[in-house]
This record gives C-alpha cells, structure tokens and sequence, in this order.
C-alpha cells in the first residue's frame, strides 16, 4: 500500500539500529509498535521477538494489524477469496458515494469496483454475523480488501481527493490478493486506542514510536479505508465525501510536545526508539530535550528518497530527499 510515512524502505535500518542498542538476540523480548499504521515495523520484528504489541486508532490500521500481527497461525482461506473474487457487483454504499456513476459520482473508484467492494464488503459481514468464520478469518478477508481496494483506487495514492478521469490502474478490475501473514510460535496483541492512554496500561521492553510528523491527519487521508473498514452508516461530507475523524495532538504544532512528553514519562519500557524526520512539527533539539531528561540519549540518522505524490492528473511520484532520525532512549525506570 503506497501510505504516508511507510517505514517499508526504511525497517532494515530500523531493526538494524535497533539490535544494536538491545543486543542482538531479541527473541524473549516484548517489541511494541505504538503507531502502527500498516504494520510494517511490527510485521519486520514479529518473527524474531516474543511478542509484538500493535497499535493504532485508525480502524482500517487496526484490520490490517489485526491480520498481519495478530493472525499467527496458519489460515487456510483459499474457499473464501475464491467466492468472494466471484461475487456479482452490487450499489451499495461505497458506489453510492465514493464511485464513478454512483449517487455523488466522487471517482474514487470504477463503477465496476465500487460494485465488487459493496458486494465483498457485505458478505464478509454476512459470514461473520452468521458465525460462519472465526475472527482470524474475519480480519484476514477485511485486510485482503482494503488491500487489494486500495491497489484500484484512482487516487495519488492518499483519499484527500479523487482522480478527474479513472486512470489506467484504477481502471483494472479488482481481485482479491490473499493477504498473508508471518506464522510464529507466540500470540500477540493488537489495539485500538489513543496512544498516550494506552501506554498507561501496558508494558515491555522496546518501544517503537512512529507518530505523525506533521499537520496531515490520517483520518482525513484514508476516510474511505476507514469507511471500507467499518461499513457503517452515515453521511458524506462535501465534494470528496469525509467522514468524522479522529484528529491527533501529534499533528499540531501547539500540542505536540505535551503530547509526547507525556508518552515518554508514561512508557514502562527499558529502551524507545522514535522515528522522525527533519521536516517534523519538533525540532531535532527539541525532541532531544525531552527524551534525555528520562535517561541516556542518542541518534542515529540516515538519508533516503520520499515519495510525495504530484498534484499534476498523471500524478507521476516526485522523489524528495529526506533525512530520517532514529532517537534513542535508555530509559531509567
């Protein structure tokens, strides 16, 4: 999934750092991704720790969290995605809203897509109300869509806005991709919370922190995964049909020190490990201030290309340079 800060190029080098600092052999320690977004960074340390804790209060992370992280044992699914790939399309709500020739034409997708996702979507729930699949199978088959719907979205790629013509990869009818996951011994434990509540209540040993850098909400950018996510009911908002958001202190200016001193005192973990980078709402210094007041401080920075998406209608990617921060805390506790 292209995605807003993906940590997908960057995990060898967080691991990498990592390991490093904790020593090699991590395999009975308890790793916890705090800000999970798509899983990535959980995904990368899950078969070599005891546990991972994932967490994230968007909705459609927590599907793919609670697939990709929580899933650990072996599904055999093939039934399910074979049925579902060939279901006849329905106008449901996400064509009503979000397709093309639907009620409010937003392009967000075909009209034979927005077809198949209404169709899919509901049969998943259909499956679940009439207990014919486990809550493992429930998450597997909700990932797989978001997934796969996310590969034919006519978009740039984030749901701020639509495409003005369907473009070539939007155009492309949607099949299911089955969405595996790491098979490993150990459970482990997915959330949904607001993170600065959450840490009061758990405990470990490293602690991955991956919060927004900037003023772009999350919510606001991946509404329609959320919305693919919960299937509710409600009504759209303005041209590109929002929903309610969650809207974080990490992504203002004004809040975001609080907010994030407050983690850092709360957090019952030996080692924390903030990923950053030098276009972020805190400076380098300032999140250095905060992190070496509660222990022993360090940084490790690497430079790497990010992608932005081109506000032209062929929206090429634009490759920006960017310096990543890795900040380092041994924590007294």
């Amino acid at each position: 999934m292209n995605y807003i800060g993906s940590k997908n190029k960057l995990s060898s080098f967080i691991k990498k750092s990592i390991q490093e600092t904790v020593g090699k052999d991590i395999s009975n320690l308890v790793f916890c991704d705090l800000f999970a977004g798509t899983g990535i960074v959980g995904r990368t340390f899950k078969p070599s720790v005891k546990q991972v804790i994932a967490n994230d209060i968007e909705q459609y992370s927590y599907v793919l969290n609670k697939n990709y992280i929580g899933n650990y044992q072996s599904l055999n699914c093939d039934k399910y995605i074979e049925f579902l790939n060939n279901l006849e399309g329905i106008e449901g709500f996400i064509f009503d809203n979000y397709s093309e020739n639907g009620k409010e034409n937003r392009q967000y997708f075909s009209s034979e897509n927005g077809k198949k996702i209404d169709a899919i979507r509901l049969q998943i729930e259909l499956w679940k109300s009439n207990s014919e699949i486990s809550n493992e199978v429930y998450y597997f088959l909700l990932a797989t869509l978001i997934e796969s719907a996310d590969k034919v979205a006519n978009t740039a790629s984030v749901y701020g806005a639509y495409l003005k013509k369907i473009k070539k990869s939007a155009q492309k009818t949607l099949v299911l991709k089955p969405a595996e996951f790491e098979i490993t011994k150990n459970a482990h434990q997915v959330f949904k919370e607001d993170s600065n509540k959450l840490i009061k209540k758990i405990a470990g040993d490293i602690l991955y922190l991956d919060p927004p850098y900037n003023a772009r909400q999350y919510g606001a950018n991946y509404h329609i995964l959320n919305t693919i996510a919960l299937y509710d009911s409600f009504k759209p908002k303005g041209k590109t049909g929002l929903r309610d958001y969650y809207k974080s202190s990490y992504c203002k200016k004004g809040e975001v020190k609080k907010a994030f001193e407050d983690l850092i005192k709360n957090a019952k973990f030996k080692y924390i490990f903030l990923s950053y980078n030098n276009e972020g709402l805190m400076t380098k210094n300032e999140v250095e201030n905060i992190m070496k007041a509660y222990g022993k401080y360090s940084l490790k920075t690497t430079n790497y290309q990010r992608f932005k998406a081109d506000k032209t209608e062929n929206r090429n990617h634009k490759a920006t340079a960017t310096v990543e921060y890795l900040h380092i805390l041994e924590k007294q506790l």
